[in-house]
C-alpha cells in the first residue's frame, strides 16, 4: 500500500511543483520526468543507488509514492543491503515470500529528516532553474530579428529591464537605445530581438531599437506591398534618431517601390518616424547597377561621375562645387548613410573647371566624435570652426585660448584631423 505524506513540508513541495507546472507551462511529462529525477537524487546519495527504486509523482494531485525493490536471498548471505533481503526479514513482510523472489516496500521519504527534505528541495529548485532557463532560450532562440513588446519594469542608467507577456526578463542596452528614447516603468516598448545570449546556461534577451532590422520590421508592418512579397528590402542604413535610408526594389512593374513605402503624403512612414523619435527616413529605388545605387544613395545631391574601384570597394565620387554639402549632408549624415547603404566608401570631389581635377572635400567635425570627444569639438565649433580643414588652417595659439583647451588636446585632435587627409 503506498504511503501519502500529509506533512506541511512535503506538501508544500508538490503545491511548488504544481505552482512552477501552471506559471511556467512546462508540460507534464517534463514535470513528472523532473520530479522523479530529483527524488532518486537524494534517494541515490541516501541508498548508495537508485537502480532498485520506483518514483511514481502526481503532481496532479499532489502526492508521490517511493517503493524500493530487493532480492530475497538465504539468511546469513546479504551481500547489499540496499538491493538484498535475507528469508527472515522478508517473511516480516509477507509469510509466503520464497528465496529468489521481489520485495517491494514503501518508503517513508520522511523518516531520512529535515536535511533530506532540504536537500530534495535544493535539488528540484536546481532543476527547475535549468528547466525554466532551457524553455526561455529555446522561446527566443528562433526570434532573433523579429519585433516584440514588452513592458518596462525597471530603468537603470545602462540598461532597461523589460518583461514579456509571460514576466520573462528582456534586456534593451543603452547602446542599442535611440538617443531621444525616454521610457517609465509600466510603458510598452516595441524593439527588435538582436540577440540571445547563453552563458553558462543563464540565458540573457538582449532587444534593440537602433538595428536596421528593427526599421525593416516596422515597414514590413505598415506596409502590405512587403508583408504580401511584391516588395522588398534590399538595405537598410541608420543612424538611429537622426536618419535613415532604405533602399527597396519591386517584383511587380506596377508597383512603385518607394510610393508604396512611403505611402499618400507620407501616410506609412508617419507612424514609423514617430516610433524612432522623428528619424528622418529616405527610401529609394535599388538597383544592381552599383554607379547608379550609389548615385541614388546620395539623393539629393547631383552626381557628376564616379570612379569605382570594385575590390577594394571604395568609390570617388564628382561633384559640383554646389552640390558637394548636399552631399555630404549635416554632420555628415547624408554620405556615411550612403557609404552603410552601398557597401562603399565614399570620397567626394569637387569638380573644378570642368574637369575631375578634384580636390578631397571637407569633413563636418561631428564625424569625428569616434575619435575626439563631443565636448572637445562643441567647444571648437563655439570659434565657429565647423570642419576638419577649418582647423587645420586654424592658428594653434587660437585653439588653445579661444576654445580654453590643453595643449596636448588640441595637439590630438589636429592629429587625429591630419590623418583624414593623408
Amino acid at each position: 500500500m503506498a504511503v501519502r505524506k500529509k506533512d506541511d513540508e512535503q506538501l508544500s513541495m508538490i503545491d511548488s511543483f504544481r505552482e512552477f507546472k501552471d506559471t511556467k507551462n512546462i508540460d507534464r511529462t517534463t514535470l513528472v520526468s523532473v520530479l522523479e529525477e530529483s527524488f532518486r537524487n537524494v534517494l541515490a546519495k541516501i541508498y548508495g543507488s537508485d537502480e532498485n527504486i520506483d518514483v511514481i509523482v502526481n503532481p496532479d494531485k499532489g502526492d508521490f509514492e517511493i517503493y524500493r525493490n530487493r532480492v530475497v536471498v538465504e539468511n546469513g548471505e546479504v551481500e547489499d543491503d540496499n538491493k538484498q533481503i535475507c528469508l527472515s526479514d522478508a517473511q516480516k513482510i509477507e509469510p509466503d515470500y520464497e528465496v529468489g523472489e521481489e520485495v517491494s516496500e514503501p518508503v517513508d521519504f520522511a523518516k531520512f529528516g529535515r536535511r533530506a527534505i532540504l536537500t530534495l528541495r535544493q535539488t528540484l529548485a536546481s532543476k527547475i532553474l535549468e528547466l525554466e532557463h532551457d524553455a526561455l532560450f529555446n522561446k527566443y532562440k528562433d526570434r532573433v530579428g523579429q519585433i516584440i513588446s514588452a513592458e518596462v519594469y525597471q530603468v537603470w542608467k545602462r540598461e532597461v529591464l523589460l518583461v514579456d507577456d509571460e514576466n520573462n526578463e528582456l534586456i534593451l542596452p543603452k547602446s542599442e537605445q535611440i538617443p531621444a528614447d525616454q521610457y517609465r516603468k509600466g510603458e510598452t516598448v516595441r524593439a527588435v530581438i538582436e540577440r540571445v545570449d547563453n552563458e553558462n546556461n543563464n540565458p540573457k534577451i538582449i532587444l534593440s531599437r537602433t538595428s536596421g532590422k528593427f526599421l525593416e520590421h516596422l515597414l514590413e508592418q505598415e506596409v502590405p506591398e512587403i508583408a504580401d512579397g511584391l516588395i522588398a528590402i534590399k538595405a537598410v542604413a541608420r543612424i538611429p534618431g537622426e536618419r535613415a535610408k532604405v533602399a527597396v526594389e519591386s517584383f511587380d512593374d506596377r508597383v512603385d517601390p518607394v510610393g508604396a513605402c512611403v505611402g499618400v503624403r507620407g501616410s506609412r512612414v508617419h507612424g514609423i518616424v514617430r516610433e524612432l523619435c522623428n528619424e528622418n527616413i529616405d527610401v529609394i529605388n535599388w538597383t544592381a547597377n552599383t554607379k547608379l545605387f550609389i548615385q541614388r544613395a546620395l539623393n539629393p545631391a547631383k552626381v557628376s561621375s564616379i570612379d569605382l574601384n570594385e575590390e577594394d570597394k571604395k568609390a570617388e565620387v564628382f561633384l559640383d562645387p554646389s552640390e558637394v554639402s548636399l552631399a555630404i549632408g549635416r554632420g555628415g549624415q547624408n554620405i556615411k548613410l550612403a557609404s552603410m547603404l552601398t557597401g562603399y566608401t565614399i570620397d567626394v570631389y569637387r569638380v573644378v573647371d570642368g574637369k575631375q581635377e578634384a580636390e578631397v572635400d571637407d569633413v563636418y567635425l561631428d564625424q569625428f566624435n569616434d575619435e575626439i570627444d563631443q565636448w572637445i569639438i562643441d567647444a571648437i565649433k563655439g570659434l565657429g570652426l565647423t570642419t576638419a580643414k577649418a582647423v587645420l588652417n586654424a592658428p594653434r595659439v587660437m585653439l588653445v585660448e579661444k576654445a580654453d583647451l590643453e595643449e596636448e588636446t588640441v595637439d590630438h585632435v589636429i592629429e587625429v584631423l591630419k590623418k583624414e587627409f593623408e
